[in-house]
């Protein structure tokens, strides 16, 4: 199976999480700033190499929590 996100609300999520392809273990690779933006939603989907290929799907939420600075 692969591992892919597929969608990022907003779309500066991009530069916040990856994924690994082949085991689907998720790593946050920015900065997260509550000012900026508290909630990121991403859809994770993975996909068989079947014929014909199977797919699912999940939503991540991620909240960040403000701390004072």
């Amino acid at each position: 199976v692969t591992y892919a996100v597929t969608n990022f609300s907003p779309l500066s999520g991009r530069d916040v999480i990856s994924i690994n392809a082949k085991t689907g273990e998720i790593h946050l690779t920015g900065v997260l700033d509550f000012e900026e933006v508290s909630v990121f939603d991403f859809r994770i989907e993975v996909r068989d190499q079947g014929i014909p290929p199977l797919s699912g799907h999940c939503r991540l939420e991620l909240e960040v929590v403000d701390v004072n600075d």
